[in-house]
């Protein structure tokens, strides 16, 4: 995806729940490096470890690497202190923000309850307040889930987004708004002031799909 001169854009690489198959992927080299979340299966500890040694195996192409956490990676919620201690080539994200190149990005995890997931919570008031921390004037939002009605059919027929987060996203109007969590959803919607990424790795059945989505952004100069 090519939306300017290249001379004048950092270039940003999306990727989303590989889970544990990132050795699969063929990962060009960009300035960013995101993850939207579900990079391990079930959260353990020797797949937090081993993501951070594939993580150090590709940091020497991009300046930065962005990671938020998805409803497979439990660590995370359960034990966070030492999950985050584990992933030593990131930049980890929850409801919190970062600078990058100077693209301004914010990531946070949570999705629509679903089960017995990791990050999840019931729609309305609780999940309200999870969306109104994310801030405007952003380049790229990273959320696990889609957006309700965006990206998110799953193979069901059902729309399975998130109605708080659509709401946030069009009171904050990101310019990019990137996630993953519903794997057949995978695309790219382009809109006005907000282009969506579904940017899932693998299919439903945890084959991988083709190459990661790139996104370039205008730089400031």
């Amino acid at each position: 995806m090519t939306d300017t001169d290249p001379q004048k854009t950092i270039k940003v690489l999306v990727i989303s729940d590989t889970h544990n198959r990132h050795d699969t992927l063929a990962m060009d080299p960009a300035d960013i490096l995101i993850h939207c979340g579900d990079f391990t299966m079930s959260g353990r500890e020797s797949e937090v470890r081993a993501f951070d040694a594939w993580l150090a195996k590709i940091a020497p192409n991009y300046k930065e690497i962005i990671v938020i956490a998805g409803n497979h990676d439990f660590m995370f919620q359960e034990d966070p202190e030492k999950a985050r201690a584990l992933l030593t080539h990131a930049t980890y994200l929850e409801d919190s923000g970062t600078t990058a190149l100077g693209v301004r990005i914010w990531g946070s995890p949570w999705t629509p309850q679903f089960y017995d997931w990791a990050f999840m919570l019931p729609r309305g008031e609780m999940m309200k307040a999870k969306r109104d921390l994310i801030p405007a004037g952003l380049d790229i939002l990273i959320v696990h889930g889609p957006p309700q009605g965006i990206l998110d059919v799953t193979t069901e027929g059902v729309h399975a987004g998130c109605d708080e987060l659509l709401t946030a996203v069009h009171l904050k109007q990101p310019r990019f708004c990137a996630f993953g969590h519903i794997h057949e959803g995978r695309g790219v919607l382009r809109g006005q002031p907000t282009t969506f990424v579904n940017a899932c790795s693998v299919d439903e059945r945890y084959q991988p799909f083709g190459k990661p989505i790139l996104l370039q952004i205008p730089t400031l100069d």
